[in-house]
């Protein structure tokens, strides 16, 4: 799903809503968790998962086109661990 398809979705779920409304609703929500990771924060939403960052440390990678080495540096990475419910909805049959 793309974010269009999720505003379409919403719209569709909401009809009462107006269409700017609807996606300000939805630009705040990603801006939301961006900033907490962003803060070094965690969100969880339960039932559905957990938004965290991870840390990679500084490495030697290789270009795959020449196979240069190249020194790729420490960073943050965001992480996602889904919540058992939503583990189990992907897992029943």
């Amino acid at each position: 799903m793309i974010r269009s398809e999720l505003l379409q979705a919403l719209a569709n779920d909401n009809p009462d809503l107006r269409a700017e409304d609807i996606e300000q609703v939805v630009d705040i929500f990603f801006d939301e968790i961006t900033q907490r990771l962003a803060e070094g924060g965690r969100v969880e939403l339960r039932g559905f998962g957990t938004f965290s960052t991870r840390e990679r440390d500084a490495r030697v990678g290789r270009n795959p086109r020449t196979g240069e080495a190249v020194n790729v540096p420490a960073k943050r990475v965001p992480y996602f661990k889904p919540g058992k419910e939503m583990r189990d909805r992907l897992n029943s049959d």
